[in-house]
């Protein structure tokens, strides 16, 4: 963002400024439009009492809500409006003889009523910052386009004589979209939300122009909640600089790391593939304890078990998590797909890191965050930045994806393997009437690794890798069968397993 203004009015929504480079150039107008129910309100007040902040002015003029109804919205929110001035349009007290040229009986001189009366609150005011609460009113008053464009361009041309910056709300009541006001308007912020077959509405905005100003285009993901707007956006990993990779890290194993070529390497990502029950998460959970215990942070987002049942059965593992969470190296959020976009992910991804400091990324699994999405397109887009980008803040990335079938065809939904640097494999073979567990490296992009199969087992401390098995037939089948004496295999650890 090498074109900043000198300066710029805040839109007191982080995220959002984090979009248009900083925030908007003063003294323009500007058109924010949505359906209702997309946040515009919100995002108007918002605007209003960020400047205050800073010591602007701000008149809020409503042509459709009273400001009884105003002040219910910022109550939700935790604000008050003790520092805007609100103008009504309509007023409180109710439609007299005397008030014949409201908003009820649209004519030409109602229409030029109402303009005058904002350009005279407006001179009155003189404010820093004014919200028009909408436009629909206004375009229902015209009647025409080319009435209703004259009186926006009159608008348009006393704004900018008054050294304000403007923001018009429009419902987008207008069929199709108003290309007028998009040609007159200095920039327009375009919000929307839409519905899946099951979950919580979907809200994302997007940066239709900005006129002088370099923005990331594309749609951003953003939330309504207390406090206001929540915007995440659009995750390019390209605008984050690299760091240095460093040497490879242990893995806590010793034949592990031996597998591996000498272990996990800072900035690239590793995918442990297998099906249910192999071990997966215990792998996981084990590699991540590793770097707890060389003191880094770690961050565990968590989509297919509950909390309680993970810290439960990892404590049972001799691998318990709570010290670490308790001493505020670990964060473990446990991820409600239903209710969270992939804007708000990456999200919390990128605070994860740059807050929280983690140095290693757990998702477990992709499974689950592909497949609770299924309207969503270009997840694996996205997950491709949001690996490009932990890579470039060298932080271990550890994936974890369930396959289908046990023992004889085991496939995958989707191939993620191009993504990884890593690639592990975990599967079960049958030997002498047991069902055992065997780990391999598939491909690994920083180092030579082994190319052989190894048994582990699962018990306290995780899990037990043996020495690599020789005796398999049919590798490259992708069922390999297990075809030497019973000395090659590992001796059970726990009996009850």
């Amino acid at each position: 963002m090498d074109d900043l203004p000198p300066e710029v009015a805040l839109t007191g929504i982080t995220g959002l400024d984090d979009i248009l480079g900083g925030g908007l150039t003063p003294d323009r107008m500007y058109l924010v439009e949505g359906t209702p129910g997309t946040g515009k309100t919100t995002l108007g007040l918002g605007f209003l009492l960020a400047g205050a902040e800073t010591g602007d002015s701000g008149l809020y003029i409503t042509l459709a809500e009273t400001k009884v109804e105003l002040s219910a919205v910022a109550k939700t929110h935790g604000w008050s409006l003790d520092a805007l001035t609100i103008f009504e349009m309509v007023p409180a007290d109710g439609l007299g003889e005397d008030q014949e040229q409201t908003l009820l009986h649209p004519s030409e001189v109602e229409l030029g009523e109402t303009v005058r009366d904002i350009m005279a609150k407006v001179r009155e005011f003189k404010p820093a910052r004014v919200i028009l609460d909408s436009l629909s009113e206004l375009r229902l008053l015209a009647q025409s386009p080319i009435r209703y464009r004259r009186q926006i361009l009159a608008l348009k041309h006393f704004f900018s004589t008054q050294n304000c910056t403007v923001l018009f709300l429009d419902d987008k009541s207008a069929t199709g979209s108003d290309l007028q006001l998009h040609s007159i308007a200095h920039g327009v912020i375009s919000l929307d939300q839409t519905l899946s077959g099951f979950g919580a509405q979907r809200r994302r905005l997007h940066v239709v122009k900005m006129r002088g100003m370099r923005f990331r285009g594309g749609y951003h993901d953003f939330e309504i909640e207390r406090g206001g707007l929540c915007v995440y956006p659009r995750l390019v990993a390209a605008d984050h600089e690299d760091r240095e990779a460093g040497p490879p890290v242990s893995t806590g194993s010793r034949a592990l790391d031996a597998l591996l070529g000498g272990g996990l390497v800072p900035g690239t990502s590793s995918l442990l593939t297998g099906p249910a029950g192999v071990g997966k998460t215990t792998a996981c959970i084990q590699l991540m304890i590793a770097a707890l215990k060389r003191g880094e942070k770690a961050s565990y987002f968590l989509f297919d078990e509950r909390l309680p049942t993970l810290l439960t059965r990892s404590a049972s593992l001799g691998m318990d998590l709570t010290p670490y969470i308790d001493g505020g190296l670990l964060e473990i959020r446990a991820i409600d797909p239903a209710e969270m976009s992939p804007g708000e992910f990456s999200g919390a991804v990128r605070a994860s890191v740059e807050e929280h400091g983690a140095r290693t990324v757990v998702i477990d699994s992709l499974n689950a965050y592909l497949q609770s999405m299924p309207n969503e397109q270009f997840l694996i887009l996205q997950m491709h930045e949001m690996l490009s980008y932990l890579g470039q803040k060298g932080v271990v990335s550890l994936l974890i994806l369930g396959l289908h079938g046990i023992t004889g065809e085991v496939r995958s939904d989707i191939d993620l393997s191009y993504l990884s640097d890593t690639v592990l494999q975990m599967r079960y073979f049958e030997a002498h009437g047991e069902v055992r567990q065997a780990i391999s490296v598939i491909k690994t992009r920083t180092a030579a690794h082994e190319r052989t199969i190894r048994e582990f087992q699962i018990g306290q401390n995780g899990l037990h890798v043996g020495e690599p098995l020789r005796e398999f037939r049919g590798v490259l089948t992708g069922v390999p069968t297990f075809s030497g004496g019973g000395e090659a295999l590992m001796m059970s650890r726990d009996k009850s397993l």
